[in-house]
């Protein structure tokens, strides 16, 4: 996850009154206990499945699961979703507009995201990416051949990752050019044959009276403050997926070629979803 995109315009302010404060200390007392519940169920449960299957996953994520959908219905924010999960081994890619993105990406589908290393050393967030079984990469030319590597591994074990080709989140009213770097792994002669991709736009809708980009976290956005605004909102809007049809691998010319037909399935999708902020005059 990245935050190094920036806005022409920055959000506006938000005032927190007495009562939202209220509902920020006992939704967060709520989405804490959740989380950190969870997350030592899991812990404990990987103690078993670890030396039992090494990465194989069969029982943990259903835990993962659990957490993110409960934590909308704590959060308020309604959950729909379109179109049918993929079941065959491969990697789902997704738009990114915020932190918002791994509940929701995570509430219907057993996945593992890939994401930067940084992320790895980030209080609490590094901590809960580690357990969940978050495939960490670093941007060094030198280690190219060890990620590529860690990448093969995991799909081969079976596991479905999902990645941001945008590379950093947005406002959540644009989709940004996917970059092809990581797509790249996917044409390993042992791989290419057997995996798909799966394209996924997301859309989180603001609470009414809201500005569209609420649920937007971008540039330099501190994320306490963000949580809290969130928690805080008497009013929340709602999130939608769309789950477009899975692609094989194999029937791309190259990593290029996929990502510019991933990146228009996923920009029709989320245009289609934001067509009520779209159409608004300007």
């Amino acid at each position: 996850m990245s935050v190094s995109w920036s806005s022409d315009t920055p959000p506006d302010p938000v005032t927190i009154t007495a009562m939202g404060w209220l509902r920020a200390a006992l939704r967060g007392l709520a989405l804490a206990l959740l989380v950190f519940g969870g997350l030592l169920v899991l812990l404990l449960l990987r103690l078993v499945e670890r030396p039992l299957f090494g990465l194989h996953r069969p029982l943990t994520p259903f835990i993962t699961m659990f957490v993110c959908r409960n934590a909308f219905r704590i959060l308020g924010i309604c959950f729909q979703v379109t179109g049918s999960r993929m079941q065959d081994p491969g990697i789902v890619v997704a738009n990114h507009s915020s932190w918002l993105d791994i509940f929701a990406l995570n509430a219907k589908k057993r996945i593992y995201f890939v994401s930067k290393s940084e992320v790895a050393a980030w209080p609490g967030i590094g901590w809960l990416a580690r357990a969940t079984g978050t495939l960490f990469i670093e941007r060094d030319r030198k280690k190219a051949t060890e990620q590529k590597t860690l990448f093969e591994n995991r799909l081969k074990a079976g596991h479905k990752l999902l990645f941001f080709p945008e590379g950093t989140s947005t406002d959540g009213l644009r989709v940004l050019p996917f970059k092809t770097t990581l797509f790249a792994s996917l044409f390993a002669p042992d791989l290419r044959p057997i995996l798909s991709v799966q394209p996924v736009s997301v859309a989180f809708h603001a609470p009414k009276g809201a500005e569209p980009r609420f649920y937007g976290w971008w540039g330099d956005m501190d994320f306490g403050g963000h949580l809290i605004k969130v928690l805080a909102a008497a009013k929340q809007g709602r999130v939608e997926l769309i789950y477009h049809a899975p692609v094989a691998v194999r029937d791309f010319a190259d990593r290029k070629a996929l990502a510019a037909f991933c990146e228009a399935r996923v920009r029709e999708g989320h245009s289609h979803l934001r067509r009520d902020v779209l159409a608004q005059p300007k």
